[in-house]
Order: structure tokens, then C-alpha cells, then sequence
């Protein structure tokens, strides 16, 4: 094992070396999106679509990964071959970091897999990101209840179907026939209050422009099919998946974890929505009704979301339930299929199966946040999933490594690692957790000692102490972050 002081030099070296690399080939990059890029969308309140086509494109890969090793054609960056990795793939890569041995990960790792904190099934999976090689499993196919972590598999398959800078809209239409407005949702659960003020500001300038001092006011959720109750039931931690929402639905004013929801989030947005009409002049009629919008109707104004890329940042961060279940229906939408809990699940798989070369057997995705336990997913497949996240072939996919939480500082690992058998893993280990009752997982990445760039998964099924699995899954990652396993 090496000195944690040897691993936190060599981690930091090698991390100075991408950083440097990556703002010299890329400039003011910020987890994917221009920073000025990302204030502008995340404050936008304009009443039209921001002019131009889509943003730029995130920085490609090759100059970032090149330190961590070899292309996914094997070749160096440029474009010689690196060598033979041998039988246990030793041969060091680009930049010199070699790849760690099955024997050696095997001997770091499977003392703690047999601790009985992992209750009655562990599994395991350790992939070099470069090359998207398993180097170590343990029943690394076999698909269990994945909890929040199926939030990755989520992530790539909104960002595959629809980009990292598709924004979802609020729209405000006019039926001119019926003297009325209708605020449609476009499924965006991170709309403010004071965006939807500004977006009925927006709606009472072109009301009095046409002269409608006095409407009717429908709004329309229509865009999300099927129950809106997720099968947990009434839960803190996620509100009724409407197309129409402010904040989550949240009544406490809280913006991430548990809080009371409202029972109608839709009704809820619509209301407020009139309420700011009638303080601009605007004469609403009753309160407002649900309703479909003419498909014909004229465009009074718009709200965008973030882009889709800093939504699914959110989503891994904080481990948001309502972004992931946002995802997944935008998913079915962009795909034809219905945008319910059904539809969504099919969605999700088709995207990732469309994908190619992934171990989708077994896979189910009942939801997008992991709350059902009707979710499978595997080790293997998590592993590869955030292999897929890294490849310089699919920039767009490069939030979801961006997103996941880092181990000691923020998200939900802000308060892990901080003990002597986790410290190794402090601030290398990047992850996204996931917890149920009896369930418990981490799947991420982590620099080795050596300098390379692996993705990790392990999972616990039948787990009764949910602070000892969460130790135990951090000392595994931890072990990976210690060790050059050669």
C-alpha cells in the first residue's frame, strides 16, 4: 500500500498536469459549458429563445485524458500504438500510468467485499475509463436494485437522446378564440417563483400590446402521461412528477433534499402564475383550469431552463429526484414514446441498447431517480456507462463525470471520508451513491496511485446498517484510490 501523502502527490500532479491541458485546449471551460455561458442560462428571463443554435460544444477529451491513458484504439496521442498490456494488462499507457492487475485488485479488494456490512451480496466492478477494459469483477453481471445510482444510466441516456444543451421550455400561449392564455409545461422541475414571475411579465406585455385586459387562463400539463404519484407513494423526497412545476414543488422554500410537497404542483404553478398577471393589470377570470393548448396557438412568451448538461450535474450532485425523473421523460419525449413512468423505463433502455457495447442484460429502469425497487442494473454496466461518459468520442456525455459528487467535499459525499481508512479516498474519489433500505452502492471514478483514471461500482444487497455499508463502500473505493495493484 502506498503513504496516503505519496497518493495525494502523485493525484495532485497528475490532476495539475489535466488541468493545465484541459484550459489551454478548451479556455474558459466550467464542467462542460462556458462559464459566462451557463450565468446567462441559469438567469435568463427573456420571453424568446436565446438567438442562435445551439451552444458550443464541450471540450473533446483526447488532450484531457491523455495523462490518464491510451486512446480507445489503443494508440498514444500520436496515434502509435502503445504495446501488449500483457495478461494482466500491466504495460503502462499514455503519460506512463500503467493499469493496475486483476490479481492485485483482487488481493486490495476482496478482503473487504467479505465484510458483513455488505450484507448478503456484494458485487464489484473496477474499468480503465481510457481503454473501457473491466480489469477486476466480482458477479459484475448480475443486475440487483441499483437505488440512486441508476441516476448515471438516467443521465447518459438524456444526454445521448437529446444533448448537452437542450433546454426544456415553459411556454405561454394565446387562444385568440377563447380570449385566453394557456401556460403550457414543458417538464422542467427546477422552474423558480421569480421565473415564473418574470415569465408573467413577460406574458402581461404582449397581453397589452394585443389589447386583453381580461382572459381566461387554462394550463396545460398534458406533455407527461400516466400516474403522477410515483409507486412509493406520498414521499419528501419527490413530488408528484408533473410537465408543470415551481421548485420541485416544494413548500418550505428548501432547494435539495427531503421537504412537504404540494399535492398538485401544476394547479400550484398556474395559480401563481395568475396571481402575478393580476398584480401587472391583467384580469384573470376564476381561478385557472386545466386544459390543452391549441396546437395553432400563437407564442406569447417562454422561460428556458439550465441546460441539460448542468441539469444532470444537479441530478448527481444532490442525487435530485425530480431532475432524474425529468430526464428520463424527456428521454421518452425526444424518443416517441409516452412520457409516464412506463414509457420513460422503455426509453431509457432503447437509448442505451442504441448506444451499442453495453451489458444490458437484466437491466430494468422502472423509474430515473432509483426509488423504485423494480430498478435493476449491474455492476458492469455502471462501470461502463461512466467509461462511456469519459470517451472523447461523446463530449456530450462528459456531465455525467463532471456531476458526480467528490468524496469529503460536496454533494452527498461532503460528509464521507474523513476517518483514517477513507482519508486515501478524499478528494480523488468521485461518486455517485445510492442508498435504500437493504441497499446501498457507490459507482464513480478515482485516480489509482499510479495516475490512472478508473471507474469503480460496487454494490450491497441485504444490508441492516446503513452507516457501516456506507464506511464499507468507501473503504473499497478508498482501497482503489491507494493502490498502483500491480
Amino acid at each position: 500500500m502506498r503513504d496516503t501523502w505519496r497518493v495525494a502527490v502523485c493525484s495532485a500532479a497528475v490532476g495539475l498536469a489535466v488541468a493545465a491541458v484541459a484550459a489551454a485546449a478548451a479556455g474558459p471551460w466550467d464542467s462542460g459549458q462556458r462559464t459566462a455561458e451557463r450565468i446567462r442560462a441559469a438567469s435568463w428571463d427573456r420571453p424568446v429563445p436565446p438567438p442562435g443554435g445551439p451552444g458550443e460544444p464541450a471540450p473533446g477529451a483526447p488532450e484531457v485524458l491523455t495523462a490518464l491513458g491510451p486512446a480507445r484504439d489503443g494508440s498514444g496521442p500520436d496515434g502509435a500504438a502503445q504495446g501488449d498490456p500483457g495478461q494482466d494488462g500491466a504495460a503502462p499507457g499514455a503519460g506512463g500510468a500503467p493499469l493496475p492487475t486483476r490479481a492485485a485488485l483482487a488481493d486490495a479488494l476482496e478482503p473487504l467485499l467479505e465484510e458483513d456490512a455488505l450484507g448478503t451480496l456484494a458485487t464489484a466492478s473496477v474499468t480503465d475509463v481510457a481503454s473501457g477494459r473491466q480489469l477486476y469483477g466480482s458477479a459484475a453481471d448480475r443486475a440487483v436494485v441499483p437505488a440512486s445510482t441508476i441516476k448515471i444510466a438516467t443521465s447518459v441516456a438524456a444526454l445521448s437522446a437529446l444533448g448537452a444543451d437542450h433546454r426544456i421550455p415553459t411556454r405561454v400561449v394565446w387562444d385568440g378564440d377563447g380570449r385566453r392564455a394557456v401556460l403550457v409545461g414543458g417538464g422542467d422541475p427546477t422552474l423558480t417563483r421569480a421565473q415564473l414571475e418574470r415569465l408573467a411579465d413577460a406574458t402581461a406585455r404582449e397581453l397589452e400590446e394585443r389589447g386583453a385586459e381580461r382572459i381566461g387562463l387554462l394550463y396545460d400539463a398534458s406533455l407527461y402521461r400516466g400516474p403522477v404519484r410515483h409507486p412509493i407513494g406520498v414521499n419528501d423526497n419527490i413530488a408528484p412528477v408533473t410537465a408543470l412545476m415551481v421548485n420541485e414543488g416544494r413548500l418550505d422554500g428548501s432547494t435539495r433534499g427531503p421537504a412537504p410537497r404540494s399535492a398538485d404542483p401544476a394547479r400550484d404553478a398556474a395559480g401563481a402564475f395568475a396571481d402575478r398577471l393580476r398584480d401587472r393589470g391583467i384580469a384573470v377570470d376564476g381561478p385557472p383550469r386545466p386544459g390543452r393548448a391549441p396546437k395553432d396557438a400563437a407564442e406569447l412568451a417562454v422561460h428556458r431552463s439550465a441546460p441539460l448538461s448542468e441539469l444532470v450535474e444537479r441530478t448527481l450532485t444532490h442525487s435530485d429526484n425530480d431532475i432524474a425523473e425529468a430526464l428520463a421523460r424527456q428521454t421518452a419525449a425526444a424518443r416517441g414514446e409516452p412520457a409516464s413512468f412506463a414509457g420513460a423505463g422503455r426509453a431509457v433502455r432503447d437509448q442505451l441498447a442504441e448506444i451499442g457495447g453495453l451489458p444490458l442484460k437484466g437491466a430494468r429502469f422502472a423509474d430515473g431517480s432509483g426509488l423504485d425497487r423494480d430498478d435493476r442494473i449491474s455492476a458492469g454496466l455502471l462501470t461502463r456507462l461512466l467509461a462511456l461518459s469519459a470517451d472523447p468520442a461523446r463530449p456530450e456525455l462528459r456531465p455525467v463525470l463532471t456531476g458526480l459528487p467528490v468524496a469529503g467535499f460536496n454533494g452527498t459525499l461532503g460528509g464521507r471520508y474523513d476517518d483514517d481508512a477513507t482519508r486515501a479516498g478524499a478528494g480523488l474519489v468521485r461518486a455517485k451513491t445510492g442508498t435504500l433500505t437493504g441497499i446501498n452502492a457507490l459507482a464513480g471514478t478515482v485516480v489509482d496511485a499510479d495516475g490512472r483514471l478508473l471507474a469503480f461500482a460496487f454494490t450491497a444487497s441485504g444490508t441492516t446498517d446503513r452507516q457501516g455499508a456506507h464506511a464499507a463502500l468507501d473503504r473499497l473505493a478508498s482501497a482503489v484510490a491507494n493502490c498502483g495493484c500491480r
